[in-house]
């Protein structure tokens, strides 16, 4: 999962616009807990990649979300005491102790899955859909040594799984009993250790840490920049308004409550729609 310049107009963007495209809507999953709100930040994430041209990859990044939701839920059902309706008595347990598990906890464990579902695909789609050199360039103004840390970071962790895809063929070529995933992780790890070692010597000889701060340059804003930037205004004032105004409230213990009225489902709504709006916009969309 890596960015590749596609046809669109999130690609088209600059960077700044991007990420904050990007952060606003996580900032939505972080400020909701109603399901239908949290519901509508997944729903625009999940269109939003497919109008990015990234469909497949935000569908293999749900499925990866997917069971760590329900281990989340699992916990939380098991861990917490909370809660009224006890649907399941296990008795006592090792470690946890007399674990009763109520339907609130279970509940709220599932809006906290909901929201690392929507964190997941968010952080999915700013890294497949907003260019990591740009962001470089970006950062670079504030920082050289952080912005080539994190560059690095989103490369290298790319040629992370090429390298153990071709270890464990190669593997699977010989006789014996197949290598442990553990295994394929710590020999390509190192590999790509080695491989960070060389690209630092390479840039210390070119003199990356030695260079100045680069000048600023004045790029005119395109239609897309501006129709981003909009959204990601939108998208974080909508979602302090539902969250400021209790538009759209979700309380589990002690007992389950959940209110969305009219102007609650209007502003879900909104927020989707808000986040979808930049994607009509298809002139000057180039590969």
């Amino acid at each position: 999962m890596s960015y590749r310049r596609r046809a669109s107009p999130l690609h088209s963007a600059r960077a700044s616009a991007g990420c904050a495209y990007c952060l606003a809507l996580a900032l939505a999953a972080l400020l909701l807990s109603s399901p239908i709100a949290l519901a509508a930040v997944v729903a625009s994430a999940c269109i939003a990649g497919v109008a990015a041209g990234v469909g497949r990859e935000i569908r293999q990044a749900a499925l990866i979300a997917l069971p760590l939701a329900l281990v989340i839920v699992l916990i939380n059902a098991l861990v917490s005491r909370q809660g009224l309706t006890v649907i399941a008595r296990l008795g006592d347990l090792p470690v946890l102790g007399h674990a009763d598990v109520t339907l609130e906890a279970t509940a709220y464990g599932g809006m906290l899955g909901l929201r690392a579902t929507a964190l997941i695909l968010c952080g999915a789609l700013y890294t497949l859909a907003v260019d990591p050199d740009q962001v470089l360039r970006l950062l670079r103004r504030v920082s050289f040594h952080s912005a080539l840390t994190a560059t690095l970071a989103t490369r290298l962790v790319p040629v992370l799984v090429r390298d153990s895809r071709r270890l464990a063929d190669a593997q699977r070529c010989r006789p014996g009993r197949p290598p442990t995933r553990f295994a394929l992780m710590r020999v390509a790890t190192a590999g790509m250790l080695d491989r960070a070692l060389d690209v630092a010597a390479a840039l210390e000889v070119r003199g990356y840490g030695a260079a100045r701060r680069p000048p600023r340059t004045s790029t005119p804003w395109s239609r897309h920049d501006i129709a981003f930037v909009t959204a990601a205004v939108g998208v974080s004032g909508i979602a302090v308004l539902i969250r400021v105004g209790d538009l759209a409230t979700f309380t589990a213990y002690p007992g389950l409550h959940m209110r969305l009225g009219l102007a609650g489902a209007a502003a879900c709504l909104g927020l989707v729609a808000c986040a979808l709006a930049p994607f009509l916009d298809r002139r000057g969309v180039g590969p």
